[in-house]
């Protein structure tokens, strides 16, 4: 009998086995690649859930920021300037807006416009010049939210701040301080010198009476300058037109500035018959 013969073998068939003889090999090189990228780039960057986090920290909108005072003060029946700031502006994305919310209902700002009571939408444009328009009668505190918002209703940054409004200007009481007494600025004299100015109002009363007017002003002037207080009233008194008169002087000018200007030194000095002659001249 002949020997039987093997069919022959299918060139398609051999390519199968030698791939799924290779398949093992393959798996293990890419589980050995797997474990260096492990160890190369570390746990925390192994762990898929923190790639979404990574590139959302990546995006540009995670840069901005808003600036405004903690705390903003304002009047009632006034307006008052709103300062916010959105930064960078190279990375403000198109067709966003500021959103106030918090504002007393009765307050409303100078741009944008109100999308429900104490909540306005504010264009970016319009933040330079934006004011709170605050009418009579608000008064009191409360907590604002101003927010960047995007055209889609996205949150990109937000700050807090407090709105503290106070009476009008107007209302305020005023401060009033203690009215206090003006007391005599009487001069501190030796008994000494108290005596020479004693003496110069004697020698000037004396050529008074001899009708030497001139001559006496310069004893009461002495006198004045020692801080004497009647050597003062009595220089005064020979600018006074009326004292002059009674006196009968003729011949003399009378000078209602000097009469006033020593009569107010006499009244420093503590004389108290300035005030009546200050009175009557019409400069007390």
């Amino acid at each position: 009998m002949g020997k039987m013969r093997r069919p022959a073998r299918d060139p398609a068939c051999r390519q199968c086995r030698r791939n799924a003889a290779g398949q093992p090999r393959r798996a293990f090189a890419l589980a050995v690649l797997g474990v260096a990228v492990l160890l190369a780039t570390g746990p925390a960057r192994a762990d898929p859930s923190a790639l979404p986090l990574r590139l959302a920290q990546a995006g540009p909108t995670d840069r901005l920021r808003i600036s405004v005072a903690p705390a903003i003060s304002a009047r009632s029946a006034a307006q008052t300037a709103l300062q916010i700031r959105v930064a960078p502006a190279d990375a403000l994305p198109k067709n966003c807006f500021v959103r106030v919310r918090g504002l007393p209902p009765a307050v409303s700002l100078s741009e944008g416009y109100a999308t429900t009571p104490g909540a306005w939408a504010v264009p970016l444009y319009a933040l330079a010049s934006l004011q709170m328009i605050v009418p009579a009668g608000v008064t009191g505190r409360a907590e604002i939210s101003i927010s960047l918002v995007d055209e889609d209703g996205t949150l990109l940054a937000d700050a807090k701040s407090v709105l503290v409004v106070g009476l009008p200007a107007e209302a305020m009481p005023k401060e009033t301080k203690p009215e206090v007494p003006v007391r005599p600025r009487e001069a501190i004299l030796s008994p000494a010198d108290r005596e020479v100015a004693e003496r110069f109002v004697v020698r000037g009363e004396r050529e008074l009476e001899q009708g030497q007017v001139a001559v006496a002003r310069q004893f009461f002037l002495r006198a004045a300058q020692a801080g004497l207080a009647r050597g003062a009233l009595l220089l005064a008194a020979t600018y006074d037109p009326r004292e002059l008169t009674r006196w009968r002087v003729q011949g003399v000018q009378p000078s209602l500035d000097e009469a006033r200007k020593w009569y107010e030194r006499a009244r420093e000095l503590g004389a108290p018959e300035a005030e009546e002659r200050l009175a009557r001249l019409g400069g007390g």
